[in-house]
């Protein structure tokens, strides 16, 4: 716990989670009060550790203020730091000494000039050899960045940055809630929503003294879901319909042409599969949207709205129902037909992948409608 007496609002709040950097901590409060002194700027800085090493003892030591999160995680260390922030400015940044505190100055300034938040891109400035393995170098940040971009309509450079300032007043409208490494991009995800104006402006980028903490498939993993979790329709709606819609031109294309032979089976059976997958695409993207909408992440608003309706749902089971009746009637057809012929062979191969497509659609829809409905149990209509 911070025991501070009462004093008069800093400029700037300066928030460092730490995971075990000892070897790193003394060299950025150095940096940060030295940048302090000779800026004239009045700061805090705010370390939020949950190491096992000499880390906090190091920070107090250097008139650090320490916390310690109830909870291990990245966003759960910037999140219990924010509680104790002062600062007009709120400075993101990591204790292992890979971004260079005697810049902030530069991120500082465009705040001034109206920005709401300022990251610091290592794309736009230099980052030193060895600093960023070759799989986050090329890989990692570029895709995570381009599909960021992308999806929500937008150009950053280094949507990962770890170093970044944001207005107090604004960092606290954003509400963000993620506890991992995910924080930053739901930071800017919250940005964007709220309209903020964001400015980019290039940074070093240093080798770090101790261990990296990163999991490199898991932490992207976790970005890549949030965007997913927030955004569902770009990942999931749009390429699940296309491929809906895709299958449903095949199969009623062979279906309805009538000369349906052998040489046309497998065209058949794409048809059905891009069908399927179509429809578990997209409803698999209606119960994320109901997900992030029941967890605070969206607002309840436009067609998720209709779906989380009880009686709603209750359409979707009986839709879901007749299409399950529907292939079973077509299955009954096939059989009554194989009698009649005495067991023997039959032309029907086109009936039965029809009847198999029915039947999964509707055991899809009313298997998703009745996992949404339990998901709305607690919500009020």
């Amino acid at each position: 716990m911070i025991n501070q007496e009462e004093r008069e609002r800093p400029e700037v709040s300066v928030l460092i989670p730490t995971l075990d950097e000892e070897k790193s901590i003394g060299s950025c409060i150095s940096k940060i009060k030295s940048i302090f002194l000779n800026n004239n700027i009045s700061g805090e800085i705010i370390v939020s550790d949950s190491s096992s090493d000499r880390t906090p003892e190091i920070a107090v030591s250097l008139g650090a203020a320490v916390i310690f999160p109830p909870h291990m995680g990245y966003g759960n260390a910037y999140i219990a730091a924010i509680d104790h922030a002062k600062g007009k400015y709120i400075v993101f940044g990591d204790g292992d000494d890979t971004y260079d505190f005697e810049e902030l100055p530069l991120l500082l300034e465009p705040l001034k000039n109206g920005a709401d938040l300022v990251m610091g891109s290592r794309f736009l400035g230099t980052i030193e050899r060895g600093a960023m393995t070759p799989l986050h170098h090329y890989i990692g940040n570029p895709i995570l960045t381009w599909v960021f971009n992308k999806v929500f309509s937008c150009s950053y450079s280094d949507v990962h940055s770890g170093f970044r300032v944001i207005k107090s007043e604004k960092l606290r409208e954003l509400n963000i809630i993620a506890s991992g490494m995910e924080y930053a991009t739901a930071m800017l995800v919250a940005a964007q929503q709220k309209n903020l104006k964001v400015v980019e402006v290039p940074i070093h980028y240093y080798l770090r003294k101790s261990p990296s903490k990163l999991h490199s498939f898991a932490d992207g993993w976790r970005h890549m879901r949030y965007i997913l979790l927030v955004r569902p329709t770009s990942l999931l709606g749009v390429p699940g319909f296309l491929i809906f819609l895709l299958g449903s031109v095949i199969i009623a294309f062979f279906y309805l042409d009538g000369n349906f032979t052998f040489s046309r089976f497998h065209s058949f059976i794409l048809g059905s599969l891009f069908l399927i997958v179509g429809v578990q695409i997209i409803l698999m993207n209606v119960m994320i949207k109901v997900y992030s909408v029941i967890h605070g992440y969206e607002k309840k608003e436009g067609w998720v709205s209709l779906v989380m309706n009880y009686h709603s749902l209750e359409k979707l089971i009986v839709a879901g129902g007749a299409l399950l009746i529907l292939g079973l009637l077509i299955g009954f057809y096939i059989i009554v037909s194989w009698t009649t012929k005495n067991f023997g062979s039959i032309n029907l191969l086109n009936d039965a992948i029809l009847s198999m497509t029915l039947v999964a659609l509707g055991i899809l829809v009313i298997f998703s409608s009745v996992f949404i409905s339990m998901m709305l149990l607690n919500e009020k209509d």
